[in-house]
Order: C-alpha cells, then sequence, then structure tokens
C-alpha cells in the first residue's frame, strides 16, 4: 500500500505546450498526494491577467492552445501512467486568487516551482490566501531545464522539437497543426514572444 504525504494536492501550469519538463513536475506532485488536481492558468482571455513580473505569459504566441487542448494534452498524457481516477483536471485563474475557491479545493496542498520573480509572486498569492504550500524545487531559471517559450519557437522555425514532449502529446501537436498556428501567430505579433 502506498503512503501519501497528502490526500489532495493541487498543481498548475499554462501547459502552452506541454513537454517532458511539464510530465515531471506534475507527477513529482502526484507521488505525494493520493488526488492530484492539475489547473490549467490562462484558461481564456478573461482568466488571464497580464503580469509584471512575467510580462510575454499572456501575449496569443506564448498561449497557441485553448484550454479544451490543453485539457486533452495533459489528460491523454497523465492517462498513459495515472488511473483517471488519480488525477483531475480543471481551470485555474492563478493570477486571481480571489477565484480558486470556485475552481480548486482549497484545504489542498498547493505545488510549486520557483525559477523566478512570476514563480515568487504566485507563492505569494498562495501564502497570502492561507494555502498549504509544497515547493517542489526552488532553482534558479538557468537550472529550470525545458522552456515552453523555447519549444514553441523550435516548432515555429522547422526545428526539431518532438523529443522534447511526451510521445502522447507530439501526436495531438502535430494532428492539431500547432507547428503552423505557431507560425500564424508570430506573423501577426512578432514581437509578443
Amino acid at each position: 500500500m502506498i503512503t501519501y504525504n497528502y490526500e489532495i494536492g493541487v498543481i498548475h501550469g499554462r501547459f502552452q505546450v506541454l513537454h517532458n519538463d511539464h510530465l515531471k513536475y506534475i507527477m513529482a506532485g502526484k507521488a505525494m498526494c493520493r488526488h492530484l488536481v492539475v489547473g490549467i492558468t490562462n484558461p481564456d482571455p478573461v482568466l488571464s491577467r497580464k503580469e509584471e513580473t512575467d510580462v510575454n505569459r499572456s501575449s496569443p504566441f506564448a498561449n497557441p492552445l485553448t484550454y479544451y487542448e490543453r485539457y486533452v494534452l495533459v489528460k491523454t498524457v497523465l492517462e498513459e501512467g495515472l488511473d483517471a481516477r488519480q488525477f483531475s483536471i480543471v481551470p485555474f485563474p492563478v493570477s486571481f486568487p480571489e477565484l480558486y475557491k470556485y475552481y480548486v479545493p482549497m484545504d489542498a496542498v498547493f505545488f510549486l516551482s520557483i525559477y523566478d520573480e512570476w514563480g515568487r509572486k504566485k507563492h505569494a498569492y498562495f501564502t497570502e490566501m492561507g494555502l498549504k504550500t509544497h515547493i517542489l524545487r526552488d532553482v534558479p531559471s538557468e537550472e529550470k531545464g525545458l522552456s515552453a517559450t523555447d519549444i514553441r519557437m523550435l516548432m515555429k522555425d522547422e526545428c526539431t522539437w518532438e523529443h522534447l514532449v511526451p510521445q502522447a502529446a507530439q501526436r495531438l501537436l502535430i494532428e492539431w497543426e500547432i507547428p503552423a498556428r505557431l507560425k500564424t501567430l508570430f506573423r501577426v505579433s512578432p514581437t509578443l514572444l
């Protein structure tokens, strides 16, 4: 029988695009709790806010996938290794702490990794709300690992990116023609990475 540190955990990310380090992050949270709620941030333009600590996170190029596409990506990838009863996927308006109670269980532990000022701001949001937090990693940005921004640029530039994402995600991203979508978004707003 597996012993978990926590009954329910909440982990979050934009997952634009879901890559191998995202999967490691999600699975690190899952290893610590019986049930993991995966919150997808920036679910739509209304529930996204420009953040001074990460000004490009709300740009069209940084958000090529819809909430539903990201939901399908996360679900498809996680179901390859987890029973569907072990996790839930919900929208998570991370920049609107006053709305958390409508999306996630407030008595859960909130997992996060900190790489920069944006990570510290999210941690502040959680602690100001009185939420229990567990920091999975706290390292400088140069030690972060994979970057979805870099992967989106590789996709746009028709460079090899497939090995950087889980195989199930790769299949869906190709099927949905995300590299072509990124090229179009970049042509429209090249300064908004």
